[in-house]
């Protein structure tokens, strides 16, 4: 089992925190999700209908992390908080990418709550997971560039486990180490807000949605919550 904690000093900085884990063991990521292919088509066609938008940095919603990044040092406009850099591509490009069925899963809910998103293969994960500022020695290997080795700045928000970084800027980028794949069957997702008293009850839509999509190709999932009066959760 792994641990899920948010640390005292990220809890403190941003007190109405809310991270919702959906877990999902038995994944099968090699069959179709049809489900899923539907619900990002939709998204794609109301955005061509122009029946809807993705949020972008004047949402409150977005401009709460952009306000959380420069709190630790990190510039929102050239260093993108997940939700933000997804919503962008969609409304350039009209279309969201294909990566695999439990990666598109997260994204179309992300982009259409409009909150940050991300999911780690936990049969990759070292030991627990903290939700902390970095103190600059730590290493991260980038999604997608596993010859890069970079350092995140002191004071940066991420996740890390015992063997190194997990994400960077609290959720702008994955590591490549526990990147979610076809193969993945043990995965923990997560959808966050900074803004709990606002956007509980989104969150709490976002998760049900997302297991929904899940659920048909799991053999158990699940959903936990960290705040900062609930900072521990075991998946």
């Amino acid at each position: 089992m792994t641990d899920f904690r948010i640390s005292p000093a990220v809890a403190d900085a941003f007190p109405d925190t809310l991270v919702a884990l959906v877990t999902a063991d038995g994944l099968r990521g090699g069959e179709p999700w049809p489900n899923t292919l539907a619900a990002l088509e939709a998204l794609e066609q109301r955005l061509a209908d122009g029946t809807w938008r993705p949020a972008d940095e004047t949402d409150p919603r977005i401009e709460a992390w952009h306000t959380a990044y420069r709190s630790f040092g990190t510039n929102p406009r050239r260093i993108r908080p997940s939700v933000d850099a997804l919503g962008r591509r969609l409304a350039k490009k009209g279309s969201l990418p294909r990566i695999n069925p439990a990666v598109d899963s997260y994204n179309a809910v992300s982009v259409r709550h409009g909150l940050p998103a991300g999911a780690f293969d936990l049969g990759h994960v070292a030991g627990d997971v903290d939700i902390r500022h970095a103190d600059g020695t730590e290493e991260f290997t980038p999604l997608g560039e596993p010859g890069t080795v970079e350092h995140p700045k002191p004071g940066e928000i991420v996740y890390a486990d015992a063997a190194g970084i997990l994400t960077r800027h609290w959720n702008h980028r994955d590591a490549h180490r526990t990147r979610v794949t076809e193969d993945s069957t043990h995965v923990a997702f997560v959808l966050e807000t900074l803004h709990a008293g606002r956007d509980g009850r989104l969150v709490e839509a976002a998760a049900e949605e997302l297991r929904g999509l899940l659920v048909p190709h799991a053999t158990e999932t699940r959903i936990l919550h960290l705040t900062r009066d609930q900072p521990h959760a075991t998946v």
